[in-house]
Order: C-alpha cells, then sequence, then structure tokens
C-alpha cells in the first residue's frame, strides 16, 4: 500500500500540529518544522498553529486549575512539590513564570493548572502565556527546520529518505509513549 507522504502532511499537518499541541506538542512541533523545511507546511503557520494550540491549552488547564485545583492537588499528592514550586515561583516573579512554564520539564502541563490555583487574573494569564507559546511554539519548530537543513547539508538528496526519517520519528515518539506509560505503571 503506498501513500504520499507529503500529500498526507499538507493535508493533515496543520490540524495534527493543533491537536498536538493543546497537551503537549515539542516533537510533533520538530516534526512540523522538518515538514516546513521540506516545502509541505509553511513554517510561518507551523508557529502560529503551534503556538495557537499551546495556548488554548494551557488557558483550558488553567481553568481547571481555578475551579478545581485544591480538590485536584488533594487527589494527585504527588504533584504537590511541583504545585508548591511553581507558587514560590509566581509569587517573586508571576510574568516570567507565566512566559517560561512551558519550557520547565515536568511541569508544562500542570504547570498552567497551577497558576490557575492562584490570584493570577484570567487575562493576565492569557497575555503572557500567548507571548509565551509564540516563542515556545517558534523554538522546537526552529529545532526541526534547522535539523532539516543539517540533514540536507549532510546527506544531500534528503527527499529519497525522508519517508524513512519521518517514518521512523513516528516509531520512536510511540515507543517513548509506551515507555513513559509502562515506566509510570510500574512506579506507582
Amino acid at each position: 500500500m503506498s501513500f504520499e507522504l507529503g500529500a498526507l502532511i499538507a493535508k493533515y499537518g496543520y490540524l495534527a500540529i493543533f491537536a498536538g499541541t493543546l497537551a503537549e506538542g515539542e516533537t510533533l512541533l520538530i516534526l512540523s518544522g522538518l515538514a516546513a523545511h521540506r516545502g509541505y507546511l509553511s513554517f510561518p503557520v507551523v508557529v502560529l498553529v503551534g503556538a495557537l494550540g499551546g495556548a488554548l491549552g494551557d488557558m483550558a488547564f488553567f481553568r481547571l486549575g481555578r475551579h478545581f485545583g485544591p480538590d485536584l492537588l488533594a487527589r494527585f499528592p504527588r504533584f504537590a512539590p511541583a504545585a508548591g514550586r511553581v507558587h514560590a515561583m509566581i509569587e517573586r516573579h508571576p510574568a516570567a513564570t507565566i512566559i517560561a512554564v512551558r519550557f520547565m520539564y515536568g511541569i508544562r502541563t500542570g504547570g498552567p493548572a497551577v497558576i490557575g490555583t492562584t490570584r493570577v487574573p484570567f487575562v493576565k494569564f492569557a497575555l503572557l502565556n500567548a507571548v509565551g507559546a509564540v516563542g515556545w511554539s517558534a523554538c522546537w519548530a526552529g529545532a526541526g527546520y534547522a535539523f532539516g537543513k543539517a540533514a540536507q547539508h549532510v546527506l544531500g538528496d534528503f527527499a529519497r529518505i525522508e519517508r524513512e526519517v519521518f517514518g521512523a520519528a513516528i516509531i520512536l515518539i510511540v515507543l517513548g509513549i509506551v515507555a513513559y506509560r509502562l515506566w509510570r505503571a510500574h512506579a506507582k
């Protein structure tokens, strides 16, 4: 069964970026930057769609934190230390924390929910979060674009192996997700 990779990416790429960045998305943005380098997607649109998905997802997590934060922390006490760190950071540097939380490993998704438990107004969070989302999206998509340029420089005609590169990346992502879930299940 043969398929045209470029047509598939061009047709569903932006939708996949948006859906994938609602909760996480770094790996997907890297792949999208690579696809933009190959000409299947527009780099500025990749950045904008990634930022939109990331910002909307974080606003939803903020709202969850605002409405259910104490109950969620009571139900999942293992997140209390991270929540304490985010609260301390918000007290010292609220604007910088809101912008930077998406770059912090381990609190990328939960950080906005924890910020929702603070007194930060939603409008302030939404504006600063949008700034962070654009920078985050540009950073990861840019890394994928740069990877594409480097691969083309080293490998020459990248088109002859792009299906294998994208396929290997997808397999690595799936294996990583499975390994992480197995590790989490074993850690409990």
